[in-house]
């Protein structure tokens, strides 16, 4: 059923644009943030505190669908109010077990379930799912995902454009993974291995959350099944001694203070995506491969980072999609499931065909 009034709590960088996108593909767009004096909007913006169970029952009420894009640790409150109301709901969390809980509610509910939303898990899910039906038998997806700044200084060769609090959790959660036909969970910040993407010479090792639900969906079918981050070569080193030598696992909150005061955000970004998977086809083994270079976009009547335009549009597309009754209507929608020459097919999701590797 098609809808249109839909509420984006949290107008951070992310938000604020996929509002903005999400007006310009003919939504019903209302902005709600705990900070309402912004600068002006294609849309009306009230301010409200989203930690309290009634200041959320009254912003969604008259609302058809929400998108949150506040920390992940509000987003559990944000789909039970959703659930009860019986609108649609997505989000961009990476967190596991936000997640799962999510994915309990959406047994019984009237709309859609969308967490997982964002570019990994996301895009990156429905990449490697894409190529993996390429093959009779497919042994093996790799996906690999960077954010990164263009012109990298110091020896971490990064900066914080993404949330200070997701990476430390991507950093320190375990990972799960699909090894010779066994789901498991890893140590995160290993496997390390190097990737090109453009000539580029990066490293990746194991994250957690990126793969949202493909290792469920997966089990039985496909042997190896991992998600990884990329980074410039050093990085990993680097975050092993921060994390584990100076113990600054046990203060997650101080460790994400510490490296966003080191390492602010830049406008010349870069987003790497690298996904291939391997198996049989015509009875001959075969590697085929989803490699881009995604840069800042003029988007909304702005130039976007790459991080923040990519994210917003992964999450918009699924939103079109739902409302384009090209998805299903209500229950959990898993990443992997959706198709991605559909996908590419919307307005929105047309930016990652056309803004190819530069």
């Amino acid at each position: 059923m098609s809808f249109d009034k839909i509420a984006v709590l949290g107008l951070g960088r992310v938000g604020a644009l996929a509002a903005s996108m999400l007006e310009q593909a003919g939504f019903a767009v209302t902005g709600f943030d705990s900070d309402a004096a912004r600068e002006s909007s294609p849309y009306p913006v009230r301010a409200a505190d989203m930690s309290t169970p009634g200041t959320l029952t009254s912003a969604l009420s008259g609302f058809e669908a929400v998108l949150s894009c506040l920390p992940y640790h509000l987003n559990v409150g944000v789909a039970s109010m959703a659930h009860k109301l019986g609108i649609h709901y997505f989000d961009l969390t990476e967190d596991v077990p936000t997640t799962a809980a999510i994915r309990e509610m959406s047994a019984s509910a009237k709309g859609v379930m969308a967490p997982q939303c964002g570019l990994a898990p996301g895009f990156i899910g429905m990449v490697g799912a894409s190529l993996s039906r390429e093959f009779g038998r497919c042994r093996s997806i790799r996906l690999r995902v960077g954010a990164l700044p263009q012109h990298p200084t110091g020896l971490l060769g990064y900066a914080f454009n993404w949330s200070p609090e997701g990476v430390v959790n991507e950093y320190l959660n375990d990972c799960e993974v699909i090894e010779d036909g066994v789901r498991k969970f890893v140590s995160p910040m290993e496997w390390l291995e190097t990737v090109y993407v453009n000539g580029v010479k990066l490293e990746a090792f194991l994250t957690s959350g990126g793969l949202g639900t493909m290792c469920e969906t997966f089990l039985g079918k496909i042997d190896n099944i991992d998600y990884k981050t990329m980074r410039y070569p050093g990085h990993a080193k680097l975050m092993n001694f921060f994390f584990h030598e100076l113990l600054m696992r046990e203060q997650r909150d101080l460790a994400g203070k510490i490296l966003t005061h080191a390492k602010p955000p830049v406008d010349d970004d870069v987003v790497y995506v690298h996904v291939s998977a391997e198996g049989d086809i015509g009875g001959r083994l075969r590697r085929k491969e989803f490699v881009r270079a995604y840069y800042p976009l003029e988007v909304a009547g702005g130039r976007r980072t790459a991080i923040a335009w990519t994210t917003s549009a992964s999450v918009v597309a699924v939103i079109e999609m739902v409302r384009g009754e090209k998805l299903p209507q209500r229950g959990f929608i898993k990443q992997e499931e959706i198709a991605l020459d559909d996908f590419l097919g919307t307005p929105t999701g047309r930016r990652f065909a056309d803004n190819r590797a530069a």
